[in-house]
């Protein structure tokens, strides 16, 4: 029975209002009709559709929800690949980012930008085929990204088809943007978990991050999300000359847009406006981290073009790490594995940046007494570098004479033994060995990926060897038999056979993997490469003088004393006699020379990188013949710049060392994509 032609008429009428008001609501913030007018309208679409089923179209309002919950996402790919930006901190790193502009462009007027709030979300790449979303992805490594279209169609500020109200809608149509949650949508939910005994989340991104990659939509529907749109990929059926031009039509096709965008012209009102959203950042209902600053004209964005993983004409703004205030309860000792000794403060639980922190290093005791902490203060606390909990000062005027100053204990908090602190040096240390977190941290150190990379044997199963007298050291390890691992808990016959296969699959290791397994003070994985290089065997290394480990580039007297008195200790000769007694084989180092890309270059790394962690940076350019120094000085050919760039970038600007971003690194080395 065909569908009656004044049926059909409704249906396509009810979805037009529906689609507007929608857009009144999402994008305009300004409704026309109540909320009951509203669902009165999309339940009479539900019930038309449901009534004649074949009416039903993919782009219909009701069908929010109507795909059955995924194994697993599909890989997708963006065909302009969604880039990461370059982050900036300080009004000085912005305005050499406008006078950089201006040397590539050999412009000396102001220029343009567009100026949007950084929302701190999941990137998100919805594509518009005729006007109707045919697909969505998650940002990915930015040039593959995971198929979530069924979960991005429940969210109700992404329309699933366009408006053409006063601009045509372009045949295809790629948007980026970022979905996010709410803050007080967030509490909400979180509320309703902790009532429910589940889980909550930790903060309004992660919990934005979790839903949308739900397997079923039906949950992700449940969760209260949405969307800013900032940008475009691919577009055919209509052109844009500015950035600005871009976010205003996307409004008029339906799209959600910040209302805190902004236009200027000239850096200086690019850097005011930062300050601006600063301010007003505690009163928003959603979390921004910064604020992203564009060149506006797209022709002189083409002549500025990309790097390679971000562009040079538009740069992320961020906000100082997030502060908050309070309480230190108890300062205590934790012992690390070279027997470090360091006071760690024990705090109020208190939200830093969306996250809980109750305890933050206080480094050592000249760090304590520098910043006059006691216990009982009242302390302004941070995430340094929006990760590492750390006590910025007291609040002294808050005292009432009851805080405590804080003494350094004289012997060690777990096995008792006098502590000592070598001259020249800020950090106390405990002697013994076989203290039980030293000898723990000792051991997780060597089955590390890094090290010897014993898969399965992490820090909690290392306690639970040493607490049930199974391992006193490390050459134990390649003893353990399956019935040892079998009286722990946890283990069963699948796992405990799993775990001996990977410490028999470690006997066969490198020398830069065994000289950092060893754990030689100083002695991180450059360095490891470094020795490895130039002396090739185990026994070469362990024979060297100091002055023989002083000539090699980046090992410097302290360094170098550290490995020699190593290698002195009987304790230590008769702790590599005994691996490689057990059976630890280590492969020859190639003696070929080659011509490397880095030879000769010596590099300075601040700040963290985004694209690998620095040891991984520093390890890549040893392997490619440069060297890495830990500070810079003239002899310095360059200083690599991550976020949160510390002193060393002063440094290298007085000293006019060369400086380079990550991006400019990674094409240094062959990464670039």
């Amino acid at each position: 029975m065909p569908v009656p032609p004044d049926v059909l008429e409704r249906i396509k009428k009810l979805r037009e209002e529906i689609n507007y008001h929608n857009y009144r609501y999402y994008v305009l913030d300004s409704p026309v009709i109540s909320d009951e007018e509203y669902d009165a309208l999309m339940q009479e679409l539900k019930e038309l559709e449901e009534k004649y089923p074949e009416t039903i179209t993919p782009d219909s309002p009701t069908q929010r929800v109507g795909a059955p919950p995924s194994d697993k996402f599909r890989t997708v790919p963006h065909h302009v690949p969604m880039l990461s930006l370059d982050d900036a901190f300080t009004p000085e790193e912005i305005r050499e980012f406008d006078s950089r502009i201006k040397r590539f462009l050999n412009i000396d007027h102001d220029i343009e930008y567009t100026l949007e709030p950084k929302m701190d979300g999941l990137a998100v790449e919805l594509v518009y085929e005729n006007g109707v979303f045919v697909l969505g992805s998650t940002r990915g490594d930015g040039y593959n990204g995971e198929d979530v279209t069924n979960n991005l169609r429940t969210i109700p500020s992404i329309p699933l088809r366009l408006l053409s109200l006063d601009v045509p809608v372009p045949s295809l149509l790629e948007v980026r943007g970022e979905v996010y949650m709410e803050k007080d949508a967030f509490e909400r939910l979180n509320q309703e978990r902790r009532e429910k005994g589940l889980p909550t989340f930790a903060n309004p991104r992660n919990a934005a991050a979790g839903s949308l990659r739900q397997l079923d939509p039906k949950v992700t529907a449940s969760r209260p999300l949405n969307i800013f749109c900032y940008g475009i990929g691919r577009v055919e059926g209509y052109s844009f000359k500015t950035q600005w031009e871009i976010l205003q039509t996307l409004k008029k096709w339906g799209l959600r847009v910040n209302p805190l965008i902004k236009k200027v012209t000239g850096i200086e009102k690019a850097i005011s406006y930062h300050e601006h959203l600063a301010k007003i950042r505690p009163e928003l209902n959603y979390e921004i981290d910064g604020m992203v600053i564009k060149v506006n004209d797209l022709e002189l964005q083409d002549r500025l073009g990309t790097k390679a993983k971000s562009p040079r004409w538009a740069i992320a703004y961020k906000f100082e790490a997030p502060q908050n205030i309070t309480r230190i309860k108890d300062i205590i000792l934790s012992v690390g594995r070279t027997g470090a000794v360091t006071p760690v403060a024990i705090m109020e639980p208190v939200k830093v940046g969306g996250v809980t922190i109750s305890r933050a290093t206080l480094h050592n005791e000249e760090e304590i007494k520098r910043k006059d902490i006691r216990i009982g203060d009242w302390v302004i606390v941070r995430r340094a570098g929006d990760v590492i909990p750390e006590v910025v000062k007291p609040l002294k005027e808050r005292r009432t004479g009851k805080e405590k100053p804080f003494v350094m204990p004289k012997y060690c908090p777990v096995c008792g033994s006098a502590l000592v602190k070598k001259p020249g040096e800020a950090i106390y240390r405990c002697p013994n060995p076989d203290c039980f977190p030293r000898l723990a941290k000792r051991i997780a150190h060597f089955v590390s990926k890094p090290a010897m990379d014993i898969e399965g044997l992490g820090p909690k199963v290392v306690e639970q060897l040493i607490t049930a007298g199974i391992i006193r050291d490390i050459p134990d390890l390649y003893h353990i038999k399956k019935e040892d691992l079998l009286s722990l808990e946890g283990f069963a016959e699948k796992s405990a056979q799993n775990l001996l296969d990977a410490i028999e699959k470690s006997k066969h290791t490198t020398l830069p993997r065994f000289l950092f397994a060893l754990g030689i003070r100083h002695v991180g994985e450059v360095t490891a490469q470094l020795l490895a290089k130039h002396f090739k065997t185990l026994d070469a290394v362990m024979k060297a003088s100091v002055q023989e480990l002083e000539a090699i580039q980046g090992i410097g007297p302290e360094v170098a004393n550290s490995i020699y008195q190593w290698f002195r200790d009987e304790k230590n000769k008769e702790l590599i006699k005994k691996l490689l007694e057990a059976g630890i084989t280590i492969e020859p180092v190639e003696t070929e020379e080659k011509t490397l890309p880095l030879e000769g270059k010596s590099f300075v790394f601040t700040g963290s990188l985004k694209s690998m962690k620095r040891a991984e940076a520093k390890k890549l350019v040893v392997s490619l013949g440069g060297q890495v120094q830990s500070t810079v000085g003239k002899h310095t050919d360059f200083v690599v710049v991550g976020e949160n760039p510390g002193s060393k970038l002063q440094k290298a600007k007085q000293l006019g060392i060369k400086t380079i971003t990550e991006e400019e690194f990674l094409e240094m080395v062959g990464k670039k994509k």
